[in-house]
């Protein structure tokens, strides 16, 4: 039997305004190693701080990893519109990624 674990799917906005999509099994640390990190080789390095804008939770790490690469290959406008819960939005740019330009969705 499998045992019970916590897997985030994060996304943080960096200080130049561009967003970053992780998955970690410790949101609060991964956000402080963020905000912290030394290895210059990392996006958010020269991006700090960065902020948290969204998280969702999992328990199998198969399924955020998943969601992680779902989410990478999404525009920016399609991000925001998940941060602010605007499901309408949300579909709408999911059927416009798939054969027309998102840029004329607008929300009020």
């Amino acid at each position: 039997m499998k045992g019970f674990h916590n897997y985030y799917v994060y996304i943080v906005e960096c200080s130049d305004g561009s967003y970053y999509t992780g998955v970690t099994n410790d949101l609060e640390l991964r956000l402080i190693q963020h905000n912290s990190e030394e290895n210059f080789k990392s996006y958010t390095f020269s991006r700090k701080p960065v902020v948290l804008k969204y998280y969702e939770h999992y328990n199998d790490i198969s399924n955020a990893i998943a969601r992680e690469k779902q989410i990478k290959g999404w525009t920016r406008k399609k991000k925001e519109a998940l941060f602010r819960e605007d499901w309408d939005v949300l579909k709408v740019l999911s059927k416009n990624r798939q054969g027309g330009n998102d840029e004329k969705v607008h929300s009020d």
